[in-house]
């Protein structure tokens, strides 16, 4: 940080020129591509109306380390490509010459986000018009001052990226070690009676459909079965949504205990995922899910119906119209080990406490990276600031913060280094 403010003391003492976009650089408009001129083992990513590129070709019209800004469709989305690249026509990009760093102008532009935005005009396609992005008021320093900038916020966002793929490698594997230890601990020997689920049903039925039109903010709580593959873990004790009676014609309820399966799904590996209910409310079971009521530790059935063995058990559900369907017929022959209920009980209390920790990984994860977003426009907006005086607004603090980023970042190293070792 004091590097730059040297920087700026020596090459714009008197403070910084703000100038619009279209004085410092000139901005094209992509030429138009149609989807026959895409190349399948293409070199070149073309970019449309999204920061995912529509496809690839063998030409390019622009070079690495230009910035770019969606006009249509995912309009006022700022991109910026370290390899060469085609703009097709709803894409505007900017030349880089001696005013003006293209990394430079991309860390900028994403600090004005939020008003390009709000400058689209809304239609059946959202459109941002040239204008908009020229007329910009923009600081623009000195190259040296303006790479300078760019190495802080790409050193901060390479830490960023980082931190964010070991936190996530992190998750994946204790997920891994959960499965693993769970699959393990509920394989039972010979001397554990095996049941299938229709021997342990007090009753066994189908759901009534709920509309995605019909759920409520507020009502008689309620499932929909695509919630059991997004939202709910081995078991949960309160629905998420909810519904008024007069919407379901027949309505079928669940309790407190009861076991839900999803049996429409996308693949044959989810397929009839399974979930236990522990809250105490009376809710409605949407269609296409399957409520076991049965005589058992609740939880320790979730836990056994997650296993792997039982999982190939219900794989075998059936595909139509390239959608996987199960039944109360195919899950009634699904069989699982059935200990005692003092045996289920402990189980479901020590896969209870290490699916915990994974969970808290899981919920720490994305606000963990959504943190370090936060810090990144902090940190953006702060060197992007500049005082009348020609300084930016600058403090040990920031100094201070980066620093740890840094010492926390080689702590995490060494510790993984010293356990390899």
């Amino acid at each position: 940080m004091s590097k730059l403010n040297e920087l700026i003391k020596e090459l714009c003492p008197n403070g910084v020129e703000y100038k619009a976009i279209e004085a410092v650089t000139t901005m094209h408009r992509g030429v138009r591509v149609v989807r026959r001129d895409l190349e399948p083992d293409g070199l070149y990513p073309v970019y449309q109306n999204s920061l995912t590129p529509l496809g690839y070709m063998n030409e390019k019209n622009c070079d690495a380390g230009t910035t770019f800004v969606i006009s249509a469709g995912a309009a006022g989305e700022v991109g910026f490509s370290t390899i060469d690249f085609w703009a097709a026509d709803d894409c505007y990009y900017f030349d880089n010459n001696e005013f003006l760093d293209g990394c430079y102008l991309y860390h900028v532009l994403l600090s004005k986000q939020y008003y390009l935005f709000s400058q689209v005009r809304k239609a059946s396609i959202p459109r941002l018009g040239r204008g908009v992005i020229e007329k910009m008021i923009i600081p623009v320093p000195p190259l040296e001052v303006q790479r300078e900038i760019v190495r802080i916020l790409d050193n901060f966002t390479e830490l960023t990226a980082e931190l964010t793929a070991e936190l996530t490698a992190e998750l994946t594997a204790r997920k891994k070690q959960y499965n693993y230890y769970r699959d393990t601990l509920l394989l039972f020997d010979n001397t554990i009676k095996k049941v299938k689920i229709k021997d342990i049903a007090v009753d066994i039925y189908r759901g009534a459909g709920i509309k995605r039109e019909e759920v409520t903010e507020t009502g008689i709580p309620c499932v929909r079965y695509g919630e059991i593959y997004t939202t709910y873990n081995t078991w949960f004790g309160e629905c998420v949504s909810h519904t008024k009676l007069e919407y379901v014609s027949n309505p079928k309820y669940f309790d407190h205990g009861d076991i839900l399966f999803a049996i429409t799904g996308e693949s044959v590996e989810d397929i009839a995922k399974s979930v236990a209910y522990m809250g105490n409310e009376k809710c409605l079971a949407g269609g296409d899910i399957v409520v076991l009521k049965h005589n058992q530790e609740p939880r320790y059935l979730a836990h056994v119906l997650s296993t792997y063995q039982v999982r190939q058990q219900k794989s075998k559900g059936k595909i139509k119209s390239k959608v996987v369907h199960s039944s109360v017929p195919a899950i009634e022959e699904i069989e699982i080990p059935l200990p005692s209920m003092e045996v289920q009980k402990r189980y479901a209390d020590v896969l209870d406490n290490f699916e915990a920790i994974c969970n808290d990984l899981n919920i720490g994860l994305p606000a963990e990276i959504e943190a370090r977003k936060k810090q990144y426009e902090y940190y953006r907006d702060v060197l992007l600031t500049f005082a009348e005086c020609g300084e930016t607004i600058l403090d040990r603090q920031t100094d201070r913060q980066t620093d740890r980023q840094t010492d926390r970042q080689t702590d995490r190293q060494t510790d993984r280094q010293t356990d390899n070792n």
